[in-house]
């Protein structure tokens, strides 16, 4: 007797959608008392489909929560096996560098493993502020504050400085922090086209005169594409509109613009002209945290009040304190982990390229490179990659839009091109085969 066909990563996404979008009966009310189930949400399909794709007797490996056994670099340890790695970040191959470990351990010696509280009543330590004024050096802006993570410090933000009266028009591809923030702050949420800047002109011209206030809210380099806003047409319309600009930086602070400080330098724009950048400490500087960067009286504001931040949220760990300022002060020592990091991400791109590769929207030297792959081929080239102890993970609907399925390939100071050449001579072979 034939086992019936597992269903497809497509089919079960369709179910998920179907439910999420309100296709389905409404449930029956009932006012009997249930502990919470999770088979009543429509994303559990989801969960219970991939589990059953990669079953024991499935071909295909599972690449999801892979315990690492040894250090982020180019390559990892998972078990006793070395795999090449393009799903870290990592950026400037600080996470592993001796000097950051040894700042990281100094800290903990000193000052323990906890920051003991909430920053305002009790969890302050000296390298706190330290970091925030590297940080504020680094990226010259006036003030920085530092909290504990980049999602919980976009969230807080935005939902903290808007309200009800005010309007947050953002990009389509933002970040879901960014989103879940605008949310949040109970603001009217607009979404322009991708980078459409005569869009977004258009929406300002629309709405702008019916709101209190108006925030504008795009990425530096856009997490899923590599590609980079069009700052100096933003600061035009920020100020035609009279709106606020905030950039989200996570992935191009430390990477974008020749010494790493971020979309400001890349295009030689004041960062005066800005009014808020949200950073992370996760990408390019070896740690755990999230900043906010802007003027000082509204630093200030956000110190004191904004849920999240300093206040209702124990400190950023003395460990992971240290290890950020080491890796911003050697960032700004040694600017050549950038060039070269910008150098390795040019050199992936154009052998992608090279070897019939769809790169997508993608700019050279970005360190996020997308390789367009078919939606149902996704997942078994993710899974001959690590078959051949290489990992890139797919990313697919409904996190990008249909069609639009890719492995998304982060590139860091540590690959070299022999790692390139191997990892694409590999994809390209396999992707023109049939499943």
């Amino acid at each position: 007797m034939n086992k019936p066909a597992k269903p497809s990563i497509d089919s079960l996404l369709a179910k998920v959608r179907s439910g999420i979008t309100g296709n389905t009966p409404a449930p029956h009310i009932d006012q009997e008392w249930r502990a919470p189930d999770a088979t009543m949400y429509p994303e559990y399909a989801l969960v219970r489909g991939i589990k059953s794709l990669y079953s024991d007797s499935s071909a295909m490996r599972n690449p999801y929560f892979l315990p690492r056994s040894g250090e982020v670099a180019g390559r990892v340890q998972i078990g006793v096996h070395d795999y090449l790695t393009y799903s870290n970040y990592n950026y400037l191959g600080l996470a592993h560098d001796p000097r950051v470990k040894a700042a990281a351990q100094a800290a903990i010696e000193q000052y323990g493993c906890h920051a003991g509280a909430a920053r305002m009543v009790g969890g302050e330590i000296e390298l706190h502020a330290q970091l925030e004024q590297e940080l504020a050096q680094f990226t010259g802006f006036e003030a920085v504050c530092v909290g504990v993570g980049g999602y919980s410090t976009n969230v807080s933000v935005i939902g903290y400085l808007l309200d009800k009266p005010d309007l947050i028009i953002h990009d389509e591809y933002m970040h879901n922090s960014a989103i879940m923030g605008s949310v949040m702050s109970g603001a009217r949420r607009i979404a322009f086209a991708h980078n459409d800047m005569g869009a977004l002109d258009c929406l300002l011209t629309e709405n702008r005169p019916h709101y209190r206030r108006a925030l504008i809210l795009v990425e530096g380099a856009y997490s899923m594409d590599g590609d980079l806003l069009d700052l100096p047409a933003l600061v035009t319309l920020k100020k035609k509109h009279g709106a606020w600009l905030m950039i989200d930086e996570a992935h191009s602070v430390g990477t974008v613009g020749k010494t790493g400080r971020g979309v400001c330098e890349h295009f030689g724009i004041q960062p005066a002209e800005v009014d808020l950048i949200i950073g992370t400490l996760s990408k390019s500087f070896a740690s755990c945290g999230g900043f906010v960067a802007g003027k000082k009286q509204l630093i200030e504001l956000l110190q004191h009040f904004c849920p999240g931040l300093l206040l209702y949220s124990t400190g950023i760990s003395p460990a992971n304190t240290a290890a950020a300022l080491a890796a911003v002060r050697l960032t700004r020592s040694e600017p050549e982990r950038v060039q070269r990091l910008q150098h390795n991400a040019l050199r992936f791109k154009q052998m992608a390229e090279e070897r019939g590769l769809d790169c997508r929207s993608s700019l050279a030297g970005v360190p996020i490179v997308p390789l367009m792959i078919k939606d149902e081929r996704a997942l078994q080239l993710m899974s001959k990659l690590l078959d051949n102890s290489i990992i890139a993970h797919a990313v697919m609907h409904p996190v990008v839009p249909r069609e639009a399925a890719r492995l998304r390939c982060f590139i860091s100071h540590d690959h070299d091109e022999l790692m390139f050449a191997r990892t694409l001579d590999l994809l390209a072979e396999h992707a023109a085969k049939p499943f």
